[in-house]
């Protein structure tokens, strides 16, 4: 971290226009990396270990503790034997989630040496109901033999779960099995100078390849504005692998069967806009994955891939991973620099975009584990073969997270521009040869479609037309009989939960949508009335317009597209777009 040091005192001895206040915020190192080794050795973070933590770095306790009480990874009590973590957000719910952590809560509810705890998404959708024993992340199904593993010798650590494909995944420009040194050819081919840093952003905007986090905003023209914001100064990049929106579990599965693509990349996105280091930002509950991606840099660094001599061309280009501790609002662009810097992860107003002013200040290339997976391929087969690779007017591979009530949820590779009904398909259809009733296409932002939609293309100009999105590219399913109404409630309790709290809109409005809407499913009425429904319209508009980030403005879209549904309509109203470079707030 000594490089985030250096900027941060940099960032010290300066002021800039236009920048959020930095009152009461302390210029770093970051402590979230220490007070996570603190946490990974013990537990949890004992009293002593932080007063010894601001003595070495002579930081003051109430700012440690105020880092330790906004980030829900952190512990300040001691851990029971068994930590069980059970997910209730809408893919587990879908599947009797709550009659799954009924019987848990029955079973385990009076054992001292279990803690049993109600959390958000762990991004294991595909095997919902999920749950994770001593960070050990399993169906819920598997929980007792986990539990009892715990009690003796320990649960050891999970494996990352494999796409078990015989054959590379379509946008895998490398054969299955090659290694490090017959990789990263499009890399060795920038740094060697038989590929220019121009054609790089030229191919890339020819491609049509946008952000696939959410917001969809053009990948070339994004890199050409980073690497044009002072030249020659200090620039960093990111990638945002801090996928936890309920129903979206793409990347996990492009992080352990493509870490190579994801690094290659990240590498080139920094050698274009000048970056010398780089970061894969990674939620702390896909550990797996996490030491996939170790594993890749370590072999980078022995082949001399990344290291003061990148691949011999005495370029500079380091990789690390930065853990999360822990919150939904950090896949918010913003409010991952926020973290990365040591502060609260609360987001920040824009303009200045972090393609300007990012980390510690300075000019920070981010996009999506997606997003960077796709570079290397179409660098190597060029834009107009990745046009031809979508379906229609659409343009190259899309990554898809199914779930929900389908026979076989899972992650899925197909020509953007696929219908939804397609998709559905794929995935073996509903279960038990129901009928779909509605469908989230882009994850929980999104809001929901009926089956009158499910003709759309998959892309984003289609579904925004729709009064949806496509979001981070999650498709979750719900079967005919299922009330849409709890469903819907169900996703706004996420949002309420994972609110950061910054601004009154989103906190105050989804707290009192929520205990509305439970108040009309706990009555037995099937809808609300049309008080009601007037007073969650006017709260929709309310942090629709006003909340800082994209998680209050899009919170109540899929309970008002419900409404809409149940009229016979469409979206009640118009999806609003993220605001950053993701499906979460932003990516």
């Amino acid at each position: 971290m000594t490089e985030l040091s250096d900027r941060a005192a940099e960032v010290r001895s300066r002021r800039v226009p236009g920048v959020e206040a930095r009152a009461g915020k302390f210029p770093g190192p970051s402590l979230i990396p220490a007070l996570n080794a603190i946490q990974a050795r013990l537990g949890w973070l004992p009293r002593e270990e932080l007063e010894e933590l601001a003595r070495d770095t002579r930081r003051p306790r109430y700012e440690i503790e105020g880092l330790i009480s906004f980030y829900p990874h952190f512990r300040t009590t001691p851990p029971a034997t068994v930590a069980l973590n059970v997910c209730h957000d809408l893919s587990c719910w879908l599947r009797s989630g709550e009659d799954r952590i009924a019987e848990l809560r029955e079973r385990y509810g009076d054992d001292v040496d279990v803690e049993l705890v109600e959390v958000s998404c762990l991004g294991r959708c595909d095997v919902a109901p999920a749950a994770a024993v001593n960070e050990y992340p399993a169906p819920m199904a598997e929980v007792d033999a986990l539990v009892a593993a715990a009690r003796d010798t320990g649960v050891g650590e999970a494996e990352p779960t494999r796409s078990g494909r015989t054959e590379p995944w379509p946008n895998d420009p490398y054969p299955a099995g090659s290694g490090v040194g017959e990789r990263y050819a499009t890399l060795r081919a920038l740094l060697g100078g038989s590929l220019h840093a121009d054609d790089v952003v030229a191919v890339l905007k020819d491609s049509g390849l946008r952000g696939m986090g959410g917001a969809g905003f053009p990948t070339g023209q994004k890199w050409d504005l980073v690497r044009a914001t002072e030249p020659g100064s200090v620039t960093y990049a990111i990638c945002n692998a801090d996928e936890s929106e309920p129903g979206t579990f793409k990347d996990r599965q492009i992080l352990a069967d493509q870490p190579h693509l994801v690094l290659e990349g990240l590498l080139l996105g920094m050698a274009v806009v000048g970056a010398e280091q780089g970061w894969v930002f990674i939620r702390h509950e896909y550990g797996p994955e996490e030491r996939v991606l170790r594993a890749e840099i370590a072999a980078l660094r022995e082949a001399g891939v990344i290291g003061p001599d990148a691949c011999g061309s005495g370029r500079r280009l380091e990789l690390d991973v930065f853990v999360s501790p822990g919150g939904y609002i950090l896949g918010e662009e913003t409010a991952l620099l926020e973290c990365m810097e040591g502060h609260r992860g609360e987001p920040r107003n824009k303009p200045p975009f972090p393609g300007t002013y990012g980390l510690h200040g300075r000019p920070t290339l981010m996009n999506s584990v997606e997003t960077f997976a796709d570079v290397p391929v179409i660098l190597q087969r060029g834009a107009q073969w990745w046009a031809d690779q979508g379906a229609g007017e659409s343009v190259g591979w899309k990554f898809f997270a199914v779930s929900g009530h389908v026979e076989h949820p899972g992650v899925y590779c197909v020509p953007m521009g696929t219908t939804v009904r397609a998709l559905i398909e794929a995935a073996g259809g509903v279960r038990d040869g129901a009928a779909p009733a509605a469908v989230q296409p882009g994850g929980a932002s999104s809001n929901f479609i009926g089956p009158d939609r499910f003709d759309l293309p998959l892309d984003f100009g289609p579904l925004a037309e729709a009064g949806t999105m496509l979001g981070s590219g999650a498709l979750v399913v719900i079967a005919e009989g299922t009330d849409l109404l709890a469903a819907s409630t169900n996703v706004l309790r996420f949002f309420r939960n994972e609110s950061c709290g910054k601004c009154v809109p989103c906190r105050v409005g989804s707290t009192k949508a929520h205990e509305l809407l439970r108040g009309v499913l706990e009555s037995g009425t099937s809808s609300p009335d049309e008080a009601q429904r007037g007073r969650i319209l006017r709260l929709e508009e309310a942090m629709r317009k006003t909340s800082i980030c994209g998680l209050g403005q899009v919170a109540l879209g899929p309970v008002v597209s419900v409404l809409g549904l149940e009229k016979g309509g469409a979206a009640a109203r118009e999806q609003p777009r993220p605001d950053g470079a993701a499906g979460q707030p932003s990516r």
